[in-house]
């Protein structure tokens, strides 16, 4: 019974997202899904073990600290999109360099963000036939990045950009169909008398508070709305940013308490435990979760190879075209994907977007504070700068869990 309503939520979820008019019409639709979308892509699928295998029962907790620091870099970023766009293109001072800078470093932080997406998507798929192997895990990534590379060179990767409106209504309809069928669970559990904390290890030391900083990217895609000024206005772009941080917040939260319940002490850093963990809820679900898993991971690799790609060809004025910036990206992808495992791409992609998020914290540190007709401008100036210093400790200090 709970199985046939987890995938009647799905798929009446998933086509709704996906065929809807309505939201296919709405400009404030399109400019919410994009940075919700990254935010709830990979991050959910692995928030769960891994913070369960480092944090145990105090796992919501910290996901709510990793949740606030990142809706308070939002912030940041928002302050920028208001304040700093209408003078990025105008002089050369101080802001304008480090958010040139800030540019380059995104556009490296998308080269590892997409060797993690394909290293997730190729874990999955092993995970779903029963293979344990490094080595197989890799030739399949790489196999996929080539494939990405490939076609975007060839012809460009707008034939395969149709596939991510897909994928994206898939992971949400499987999102919500989750999320019903736990606190169907739970439910079950209370009302049978049944329910209580695993008994897992939940003691925190430093190198656990090191690996929770290293979990950054669980929450990273916000900025996304940064860089679609050419689709939607500011305020639009500012407001639907918010929408999404506040939405992914409460989502990942209510996630996490419900399924805390199905902790064990063997979750380690496996970062595709969450399909073994949902056994018990339903047969349904780890079907279902790997399926998600491996369209959403597909389409967020080729959407973030095209935003690299982009950046390349803007940070170079053109110097450099799009299909040899591919290229560029095609062999550093490959070579990160041999020479890391995925737990370890994971804190390397926390580290690049942190170093990111300081430039532009930096940047917003810079304009507020000469912003003398802006209301406590040297208040939120002391404010970016706080946050600067956070996000250099996560970029100096995070560990990959495992």
């Amino acid at each position: 019974m709970l199985s046939a309503l987890i995938v009647a939520v799905a798929l009446a979820l998933g086509a709704y997202l996906a065929f809807s008019r309505r939201l296919a019409g709405s400009a404030r639709w399109k400019a919410t899904v994009t940075p919700l979308a990254s935010i709830m892509g990979s991050g959910f699928l692995v928030s769960a073990p891994l913070l369960g295998g480092i944090v145990g029962n105090l796992a919501v907790g910290f996901m709510a600290v990793l949740l606030v620091l990142a809706y308070a870099v939002g912030g940041a970023i928002r302050f920028n999109i208001r304040h700093f766009e209408p003078l990025e293109n105008r002089g050369h001072g101080p802001a304008q360099v480090i958010g040139e800078l800030s540019r380059i470093v995104l556009s490296g932080a998308y080269f590892i963000s997409v060797t993690y997406y394909l290293q997730l998507l190729a874990a999955f798929l092993l995970n779903a036939v029963g293979v344990h192997s490094p080595t197989a895990g890799h030739a399949i990534t790489t196999a996929l990045l080539v494939a990405i590379g490939g076609v975007g060179m060839w012809r460009g990767l707008g034939e395969l950009e149709g596939l991510e409106k897909y994928a994206v209504a898939l992971n949400l309809g499987m999102i919500g169909a989750l999320l019903v069928g736990l606190a169907v669970y739970n439910a079950g559990l209370l009302i049978h008398g049944r329910w209580a904390l695993p008994a897992v290890p939940s003691d925190v030391d430093l190198h656990d508070a090191r690996v929770l900083l290293g979990l950054l990217i669980v929450v990273q895609g916000f900025e996304t709305s940064r860089y679609l000024g050419d689709e939607h206005p500011a305020a639009l772009r500012i407001a639907t940013m918010r929408t999404a941080q506040l939405l992914s917040a409460a989502i990942y939260l209510v996630f996490i308490a419900l399924v805390t319940v199905l902790f064990h002490p063997d979750l380690g850093a496996d970062v595709t435990a969450i399909v073994g963990m949902t056994r018990p809820v339903s047969a349904v679900l780890p079907i279902l979760l790997s399926v998600a898993a491996i369209g959403s991971q597909f389409s967020a690799a080729v959407a973030d190879t095209e935003g690299a790609g982009g950046l390349i060809e803007d940070i170079t004025h053109r110097r450099v075209p799009v299909r040899y910036a591919y290229l560029l990206i095609l062999l550093v992808t490959v070579a990160l994907a041999w020479s890391t495992d995925v737990n370890g791409i994971i804190a390397y992609a926390s580290r690049a977007f942190a170093l990111f998020y300081t430039l532009q914290c930096i940047v917003a540190v810079i304009v507020a504070w000469e912003a003398r007709d802006l209301p406590r401008h040297r208040l939120r100036a002391a404010g970016f700068a706080g946050l600067a210093v956070a996000c250099f400790a996560v970029f100096t200090l995070g560990l990959p869990a495992g």
